[in-house]
């Protein structure tokens, strides 16, 4: 262990630390309004481990020298959060959003129950389970974009809030399971075990399914007594034609195809601004804040993230499959679930068991805080408007994540 990885470390601590405060400067902006601006920056969840992570870079500079500082930085792979924030600008467009809200509505209607309550459940249960086609961190920008009008509102209780966010969080993580490119920790290690779609389907898939469903469920009828209908489209829009809305889909799709190449989906994406440009009659104002926000967040994940692998590796290798599944649930909560699921892509010998072990325990406990997996900060980002001082409190989302967590688990372990 050198002295940079032991800062690299306690920098990781500090990082930790201040997400889980992120709610109490929120309170100090309040109580101290001379000073909002800066306890707001501190605030923002998705600021904080960019900022660690420029504090690492300096620390390394200082340390080591300015270029090795700079190979460092530049050592890292940036297509996950390049990717994120393409994918939730793509998928909230209100093209896509209006078409994915329309086949919602659609089959809301032909369940014999009340329509708002359906549309809940089917964005709490089919979009995530959809994610496997579309990808975990599209699913959950359009989950929550659905689900914010008629949920994450002010006068709802707190509580079920948090109660139908872990279940979102939850649902997203295992839900991109039956396929194996659609969520980030599969993704790590399908070409290295030779795990294709049919493989992920068959073993982790259909379970993911069963506890998706039953989340879903349980907490659809929590919520059953506030769910308000979905709000009217505004007065005077001018309605999306066809065209418009499949060359939206298109940009998704084509995203998604490429979502590992990320100098072609930058280029679409260009191609994407573009258009929304030329035929802004039918948009809606793009998500290029939150989504670059987000970027951010992921991005400073990845640089302090790097120089954990010291500590996190052996932890992974010295454990036995079914301590390996509980300690990859408590382990992601504190890491993000792709990074632990690399490692153990590094491990020689790792025998089958422990391979699905330590995946499952990985997608489960995906939804414990917002770091565990790469769409919770989008998610967050969308929806912490409708919290108590616009914020997701760390103990909050963690009770209201752990009981669908439970599920998954028993449902991987089964």
């Amino acid at each position: 262990m050198s002295d940079m990885q032991l800062i690299a470390a306690i920098l990781f601590g500090l990082a930790l630390a201040h997400t889980f405060a992120a709610k109490s400067f929120e309170r100090l902006a309040d109580r101290y309004p001379r000073h909002a601006g800066l306890f707001h920056f501190f605030g923002e969840v998705e600021v904080v481990f960019g900022l660690w992570a420029l504090v690492l870079i300096l620390a390394m500079a200082f340390l080591v020298g300015g270029q090795e500082a700079i190979a460092y930085a530049e050592s890292r792979t940036y297509t996950e959060p390049l990717f994120v924030f393409v994918i939730m600008v793509v998928a909230a467009s209100r093209p896509v959003l209006e078409a994915i809200r329309a086949v919602i509505a659609t089959l809301a209607r032909l369940v014999p129950l009340r329509t708002p309550l359906v549309n809940v459940w089917l964005c709490l249960a089919l979009v995530p389970l959809i994610g496997s086609l579309i990808t975990e961190p599209a699913a959950m920008t359009l989950a929550a974009l659905m689900l914010a009008p008629q949920i994450f509102r002010k006068d709802m209780p707190e509580w079920l809030k948090y109660a139908a966010l872990g279940v979102l969080f939850v649902n997203v993580s295992i839900g991109g399971t039956l396929t194996s490119f659609a969520a980030p920790p599969v993704l790590m290690v399908a070409s290295t075990w030779n795990w294709d779609s049919a493989f992920m389907a068959s073993t982790f898939g259909w379970r993911a399914a069963i506890a998706v469903l039953i989340n879903a469920t349980v907490v659809t009828v929590m919520l059953r007594k506030h769910i308000i209908d979905a709000p009217a489209p505004a007065s005077g829009a001018v309605k999306v034609p066809l065209l418009v809305s499949a060359i939206h889909l298109a940009f998704l799709a084509a995203v998604v195809g490429f979502a590992h190449h990320p100098v072609i989906f930058m280029g679409l994406f260009m191609f994407f601004i573009g258009f929304t440009h030329a035929y802004d009659k039918y948009q809606n104002p793009l998500i290029l804040k939150e989504g670059l926000l987000v970027g951010f967040f992921l991005a400073g994940l990845v640089v302090l993230g790097g120089m954990q692998q010291w500590w996190l590796q052996p932890i992974v290798s010295s454990l036995g499959p079914t301590a390996l599944f509980f300690g990859a649930v408590g382990l992601t909560a504190i890491t993000d679930n792709a990074a632990l699921t690399y490692l153990g892509s590094l491990i020689a010998g790792l025998s089958d068991q422990a391979k699905y072990m330590l995946v499952a325990g990985a997608v489960a406990g995906g939804g414990l805080t917002i770091i565990a997996n790469a769409p919770n900060p989008a998610g967050a980002a969308l929806l912490r408007d409708g919290f108590e001082d616009e914020s997701i409190g760390v103990a909050g989302l963690l009770a209201g994540a752990l009981p669908p967590t439970i599920v998954a688990m028993i449902a991987f372990l089964l």
